[in-house]
């Protein structure tokens, strides 16, 4: 169950995160792939924010670049900003940045044998965190795995803190791997797809046990996922991604009963459940493209039913989909709703060009 308090109290203090213009690219021999491309988002204390989308939008490559883990040949290019507790991360030398990752800010992975050593116990690599993070050894430190342990389900911790990652059934991995990114204490907690390996009962608990530590830690949480139904139950706020560009934000409970991007109401639409005695799921024809060139047109309209002439030639910016409606934005030509559809062509060519102008 989504979580409410958070979002009741924004806007009261800085983010504890906040992208701007994030931009990260691939320099390959052929071509330039515009992976993250102009994304802006805030994570407040406490909450937990969605991030959506089909395979390729940019959702782990968002995740990695707040991480400062973009591989050669990729980079976060300049211009781009992360800001977690007021500090400017970009400029940060890996020295740095090691100081922060793992500790200040944590991150579950898809799949937990990547995040395990399959030749140290489970315990050794939780208490390797607590050495580089919190100074902690010894029997100190073993006393704290155990406890980690505990935190996150894990029966008889005592005798399992001294097994292998291939001793753990694949729920237990992960849930192991969650005790990892706790061992430092995190404020914010980033994960990637944590649950698409797991079956619907243990993809559940994790869940419930996210929840859990989130409430007990005031822990502000980013899940990334491509599951609909995954973001309804634990997101606050979801952002959802298409071609390396966040095209809708919104309250998840607004974005479920009213989506405004041509793109959500596809992925929504595709839900078994909400399609009841329809004979087949409706589908988005198509798929993710490459972003390879700067976007000077709508990525998602070769796909879109709803597409007109000038989405061919106009790069939609987000935008209040109605006046007042700051907390629900959506990048579409088809808004604000509440003028017409020149005037709103003309607002997004112009917030193209730099100009700061108001939705009205």
């Amino acid at each position: 169950m989504a979580r409410t308090d958070a979002t009741a109290t924004r806007g009261e203090s800085e983010p504890l995160l906040s992208i701007e213009n994030l931009q990260t690219a691939f320099f390959t021999d052929k071509e330039v792939i515009r992976a993250v491309d102009g994304v802006s988002f805030d994570i407040e204390r406490g909450e937990t924010v969605g991030v959506v989308g089909e395979s390729g939008s940019g959702k782990s490559v968002t995740a990695r670049s707040i991480m400062g883990l973009v591989d050669s040949p990729g980079r976060v290019l300049e211009g781009s900003s992360i800001r977690f507790d007021g500090e400017e991360l970009t400029d940060k030398s890996e020295k740095e940045y090691r100081s922060i990752r793992g500790g200040d800010i944590a991150m579950v992975f898809q799949d937990p044998l990547t995040s395990l050593n399959p030749v140290y116990t489970v315990g050794n690599q939780i208490k390797e965190s607590l050495r580089l993070h919190q100074d902690m050894r010894g029997a100190e430190a073993t006393e704290e795995a155990i406890d980690l342990l505990e935190a996150v389900g894990i029966p008889d911790a005592a005798r399992r803190v001294n097994e292998y990652p291939h001793e753990f059934s694949g729920g237990m991995r992960q849930r192991a791997v969650i005790a990892m990114a706790l061992a430092c204490d995190p404020e914010l907690l980033i994960c990637d797809e944590p649950t698409t390996a797991l079956d619907v009962t243990i993809q559940a608990q994790i869940l419930e046990l996210l929840d859990d530590i989130q409430e007990e830690r005031d822990l502000a949480i980013m899940f990334i996922t491509h599951d609909m139904g995954v973001i309804a139950e634990i997101s606050d706020r979801v952002n959802v991604m298409y071609a390396g560009e966040i095209v809708e934000t919104a309250p998840v409970e607004e974005l479920f009963a009213n989506p405004r991007h041509p793109y959500t109401e596809g992925l929504l639409n595709s839900i078994p459940g909400n399609q009841p005695g329809a004979d087949r799921l409706e589908t988005i024809e198509g798929d993710v493209p490459t972003p390879n060139e700067p976007a000077t047109y709508c990525r998602f309209e070769p796909r879109c039913p709803k597409a007109f002439e000038e989405c061919t030639r106009v790069h939609p910016e987000p935008v209040a989909v109605t006046d007042g409606a700051d907390d629900h934005t959506a990048a579409c030509l088809l808004y604000p709703e509440d003028v017409s559809e020149a005037e709103a062509v003309e607002l997004h060519e112009r917030r193209g060009d730099g100009e700061e102008v108001t939705d009205r």
